[in-house]
């Protein structure tokens, strides 16, 4: 099944050629649209799509623009500043090509409440950003906020488009011109409200935008260090084993919970091989209740976990597993990274809460039990050399393949030993399947009628059982068959 073809980066996501063209005359057969299927790969194969945050300080016609951009009004305008404040993704094409575009709340500098964590969100869509434009309104000019914009920009250092809006016609074009003076580049003129100018500003996003999101996996390049970041609630002891793994006091150790605010890199050597580790900021609670310091501190580790390829979850073992735990954990499963668990302060528990610890995981991490375990203590460096091996597995499981043809193999005598129960007097089937990316593993499944959660949920349980996926996530999408004859 043409299995040592180089499938990372084709255009058929994970399939070659010669397998992406029998796998088209299977779904052909089976009376599926071409184009249908071309696109359920395209999606599930593409990985991330490239970020485009939109930026600005308040009232300039952000969500305007975006509402423009995506062809819909779905972001929510109103003739006031201050109506976005979260962070919005919405996705959208140009030119055939698809990207992430993020809406964000105005930026205003020096601001104190609900306005500096609406703040710190646009200042989060920039980081995690792979382009940015940003919108600065034609009638007004440059104020000292969009001053302090552009500082923030060429700190980031990400590709920047300058949209002048609100220029309606031509004698706004002048206008226009004046912001050159921010040093940004050419200024394109945009009435968002009317779509005047929008087309060769996207021209100018696309030339920005990379085809794909940029590699971080990997650090430097191919060869370079795995990135490892290590996650978990405050005071659970990350630091104290990102000093026992580097041999050093590199991050400060303090009873006091939250003593760590921005992540810290370090090159470890591990096993014969360099990781590149990151410590974060503990996790408090959810992000939309924290204030100040701890705001930016939970947005910094959230842009972490998506720069890392493998998580690894400190928990403590001498705690209650918390709902605090479970969320980290859903935020790493959800960002698609390969997942260690890691239970800390291991030494100082006794055989009774060894025991009842044992109960708890079963009963409140049963979702991730794929994930490999190793049982620790940051302190006295205990069972250390446990940690790269269960790295290494995750990160196998991760990159996983499983070739089309074993695939469909497999699907066939599932179904065949487990149909689909029926529902409304008809058993829907899964007809094939193909898995369209790695890292995580995405599968896309084709079939006859709607398939239901929990009979995913048992393929997912049955393809880990077969294959493997150690400590990664598994992606599934369905695609179901249209009725040819209902086609208008």
């Amino acid at each position: 099944m043409n299995d040592h073809h180089p499938f990372e980066g084709e255009e058929h996501g994970a399939l070659g050629d010669a397998e992406y063209e029998r796998f088209m005359e299977l779904a052909a057969e089976e009376g599926f649209d071409v184009e249908d299927v071309e696109d359920a790969i395209g999606e599930a194969g593409h990985g991330p799509l490239p970020r485009l945050a939109v930026v600005g300080r308040p009232n300039v016609g952000k969500s305007t623009l975006v509402n423009r951009i995506i062809g819909r009004r779905e972001a929510v305008v109103e003739d006031r500043p201050g109506v976005t404040r979260d962070r919005v993704t919405y996705e959208a094409e140009w030119a055939g090509r698809r990207f992430k575009l993020v809406d964000t709340g105005g930026w205003e500098q020096d601001v104190l409440g609900i306005d500096a964590s609406v703040a710190a969100q646009a200042e989060y869509a920039i980081e995690a950003s792979d382009a940015v434009v940003f919108v600065v309104d034609a009638t007004v000019g440059a104020t000292d906020t969009d001053e302090a914009v552009v500082r923030l920009l060429r700190k980031a250092g990400k590709p920047v488009v300058l949209c002048a809006n609100k220029v309606d016609g031509p004698s706004g074009e002048a206008d226009a011109a004046t912001l050159w003076s921010l040093g940004l580049g050419e200024p394109h003129p945009v009435s968002a409200l009317h779509g005047r100018g929008t087309g060769d500003m996207l021209d100018a996003v696309l030339e920005a935008l990379p085809d794909a999101p940029k590699e971080t996996f990997g650090g430097t390049g191919i060869g370079g260090p795995r990135r490892v970041a290590l996650i978990g609630r405050p005071n659970v002891g990350k630091s104290s084993l990102l000093n026992k793994l580097a041999g050093e006091d590199r991050v400060v150790v303090n009873e006091q919970a939250g003593t760590t605010r921005d992540p810290v890199d370090e090159l470890i050597e591990l096993g014969g091989v360099t990781w590149k580790f990151v410590d974060t900021a503990g996790i408090r609670k959810r992000v939309h209740l924290q204030q100040g310091a701890d705001y930016y501190a939970s947005l910094r580790t959230a842009a972490a976990v998506e720069k890392a390829e493998v998580a690894v979850v400190l928990i403590d073992g001498a705690d209650s597993i918390s709902v605090q735990d479970q969320r980290i954990l859903t935020m790493a499963v959800d960002a698609g990274r390969a997942l260690v668990l890691a239970y800390n302060k291991w030494d100082t528990l006794d055989e009774e809460r060894r025991y009842y610890l044992e109960r708890e995981i079963e009963r409140e991490l049963g979702q991730v039990a794929w994930a490999p375990r190793v049982n620790i203590s940051a302190r006295t460096g205990r069972h250390m050399e446990k940690l790269v091996p269960a790295l290494e597995t995750a990160l196998a499981g991760w990159e996983t393949r499983v070739p089309t043809g074993r695939l469909n193999a497999f699907l066939g005598e599932l179904v065949a030993a487990h149909p689909h129960p029926v529902r409304g007097g008809k058993q829907p089937r899964i007809l094939f399947g193909t898995q369209a990316g790695t890292k995580p593993p995405r599968f896309v499944l084709f079939a006859s009628g709607f398939i239901e959660a929990g009979y995913r949920r048992f393929i997912e349980r049955r393809l880990r059982e077969e294959f493997g996926f150690e400590g990664t996530p598994v992606q599934i999408s369905v695609r179901v068959r249209e009725k040819r004859g209902r086609k208008k």
